[in-house]
């Protein structure tokens, strides 16, 4: 067995890496870039290696500068990670000239299965079935748009070296074909340094469901049963699940042994993904095979017990696969759900800046029930603009789908994070979903069920009220601890509030508060009592209790004039009044934002690519105005109305914050 790996890679996936290689009694090497000095993947690795700069083009694909690390280490083995160089055939050449083991499929596989073009006509020879689409290299956009009017709308402009959503646009007319080629080539030059790209048919309403296969160099491969990855944003993975709710025991072992005899016909090792779209009458078609580890994959690893990451070290090794087949069963169901440093109520933009409070919640795992957080930040962290912005994956099991959707709910509840905007209310948006609970989905979902971009979720009549409950729960300890520490009553004491008024977003309600000794119980004026028992007392970030029989989770913080409750989806400011003072905060009047319709604000921090109109020019409504990017995902923003440009104000290159001036309309 080797005696030190490099991970060439970064973040939570390295992280993860170090975990398993640590297990198995493997030292580490961790590589990092100007931007990733203070990394937890470097605090935790054995050794730590610079590698250059920030952007991912100067350090981390920079296959001379790895290497380098790999020599100065004496490193015996490297794992890629995903992204980067996972893929990357010259990078695994590179490595086998020098004599050091890639752990990961061999070059030649890479070659033939890491390239989109060349794995789907390998497919169909294989007799795979595949989408309608053009294989051929594609000499601009003129061309791009001639071939999707060849295949018919909607199509798939996708990168050739692409994954993760990187350099992927549907197209459902000729601007969108026109435009989304020169984007999809430009974030696959930045992402991947490949900037070819193909076409293909885009299947109406699709479930994206791949197989996990892990191969060994003794002819023996498996899969390990199949993920559903439906819920996606701009083709980018949100939530995954194992199994899928869709398929059928004949479907999925249909879909295994295509997946097996395609990795067989390339002589592939490793572990690796076959990408399918399935339509809803479960046929299913070839999309790509992933030559290395999948961000998802610990989904797979919860339902069948499998460690895929020491399953790829071994293999590397040259073990056999220690399991065939047969022996590889479906126990349980298992959720993931991918944290995004992406604001849900700014169109999912990217966010970056320090996380104030990161809180996972505990990890767990019994015969019922297990949490597992894999992540590569830490409380205190920076967010970089330079990489991608998943922050953590949270996975719950549970011995049925039904116990892992609830298990998922209650650990989105306790998970803390401030200082960024995050996607944890839209995670737990989805969970509650009736669509998302019965299965339905396919990967439209999320443009379907909110077209008009994530407002928050209303809790409905039941739910306010609990709410309400918590808030007048907290009032009643706030004013206990104020008058324990004044002297004003023993701690023990029951205490009888005069009636309170609370106000809970756009809702009141009049409440009697009681105390009860072991908890308090809030009587609302027009519909019963519930009782509020928590530790929950003053300071505290979590309420964690039962309202009225109901197990409970809510985030609290307060704030001027009240507190923020945020609970599954929903962020509402409760403020506890008197009658008195809440007649009068009626008849106050309702601050109304600033008007800055006369702007183009750049919604994320990021950097200027291209401004794409002129001082004095008339733009019309959805006209590209402006690219920037963040995140290594370009962002076109578009005129929200008719107007005439008065004013830029800023150059492409420039670096930007949020709300910082684009343009001026007359």
């Amino acid at each position: 067995m080797f005696d030190k790996i490099l991970i060439a890679n970064r973040g939570e996936i390295a992280c993860r890496v170090i975990k398993t290689a640590r297990r198995m009694g493997i030292k580490t090497v961790a590589i990092y870039s100007d931007a990733d000095r203070n990394a937890l993947h470097v605090s935790m690795a054995d050794e730590a290696v610079h590698i250059g700069p920030a952007p991912a083009n100067q350090s981390y694909i920079v296959i001379d500068k790895v290497m380098a690390a790999i020599r100065a280490t004496g490193a015996q083995a490297v794992h890629p990670g995903y992204g980067f160089l996972s893929e990357n055939r010259a990078f695994a050449a590179a490595l086998e000239a020098e004599g050091v083991v890639f752990i990961g499929p061999p070059s030649p596989a890479i070659e033939a299965m890491g390239d989109k073009i060349t794995s789907k006509k390998i497919a169909a020879e294989a007799g795979v079935s595949t989408v309608p689409g053009y294989m051929g290299l594609i000499a601009d956009a003129e061309e791009a748009v001639t071939i999707s009017r060849q295949i018919g709308y909607p199509v798939m402009i996708k990168a050739s070296a692409g994954g993760g959503g990187k350099g992927m646009r549907i197209a459902s007319n000729d601007t969108e074909a026109r435009e989304g080629f020169q984007a999809s080539k430009n974030e696959a030059a930045a992402s991947f340094g490949d900037d070819r790209i193909f076409i293909e048919k885009f299947v109406t309403q699709p479930r994206h469901i791949e197989i996990q296969v892990l191969a060994d160099k003794h002819g023996n491969c498996v899969y390990l049963h199949e993920r559903e990855c439906s819920i996606q944003r701009r083709n980018q993975k949100v939530i995954e699940e194992a199994p899928s709710p869709f398929l059928d025991a004949a479907t999925r072992k249909a879909m295994g042994e295509q997946a097996c005899a395609l990795a067989k016909a390339v002589g592939y090792t490793s572990a690796g993904t076959v990408e399918f779209i399935v339509d809803g009458n479960r046929n299913f078609y070839f999309l790509e095979m992933n030559t290395r580890l999948q961000v998802e994959h610990p989904v797979t690893e919860l339902i069948t017990g499998v460690d895929l990451v020491e399953q790829m070290i071994r293999v590397a090794n040259g073990e056999p696969l220690p399991f065939a087949q047969a022996d590889l069963k479906i126990n349980g169901w298992a959720m993931e759900s991918r944290l995004y440093a992406e604001d849900p109520f700014r169109k999912f933009l990217p966010s970056i800046g320090r996380l104030s409070r990161y809180r996972p919640p505990a990890e767990v795992a019994t015969p019922t029930h297990a949490v597992r957080n894999d992540t590569g930040v830490f409380e205190g962290g920076e967010i970089s603009m330079y990489y991608d912005p998943m922050i953590a994956k949270l996975c719950t099991w549970g011995p049925d789908r039904g116990a892992a959707i609830e298990g998922m709910r209650r650990a989105l509840d306790a998970f803390e994070v401030e200082g960024i905007g995050h996607n944890l209310p839209f995670l737990s948006a989805v969970m509650d979903h009736p669509r998302f609970v019965a299965g339905a989905m396919t990967t439209a979902f999320i443009a379907e069920e909110w077209p008009d971009g994530f407002k928050g979720v209303t809790p409905d009549d039941g739910a306010m009220r609990r709410l309400a409950a918590v808030a007048a729960h907290m009032k009643m300890w706030k004013e206990a601890r104020a008058a324990q520490i004044s002297g004003a009553m023993p701690h023990h004491a029951r205490r009888v509030e005069p009636d309170y008024v609370i106000a809970l977003g756009r809702q009141s309600f009049p409440v009697h508060i009681v105390e009860t000794g072991v908890g308090t119980d809030v009587t609302f004026a027009d519909n019963g009592t519930l009782a509020v028992r928590s530790d929950w007392r003053p300071g505290m970030p979590l309420f964690v209790g039962t309202v009225g029989g109901e197990k409970m989770i809510v985030k609290v913080a307060y704030v001027r004039g009240g507190a923020r409750l945020r609970w599954r989806g929903a962020e509402l400011k409760a403020v506890v009044r008197t009658p008195r003072q809440a007649e009068l905060a009626a008849l106050m009047p309702e601050k109304l934002p600033p008007d800055t319709s006369r702007f183009l604000l750049c919604p994320m921090p990021g950097l200027v690519v291209k401004i794409m109109v002129a001082e004095g020019e008339e733009v019309q409504e959805g006209q590209a105005l402006a690219t920037v990017e963040a995140m290594k995902m370009e962002n076109t923003l578009r005129a929200e109305r008719q107007g005439v440009v008065r004013r830029v104000a800023t150059q492409p290159g420039a670096s930007l914050k949020v709300d910082d001036v684009i343009l001026e309309f007359v």
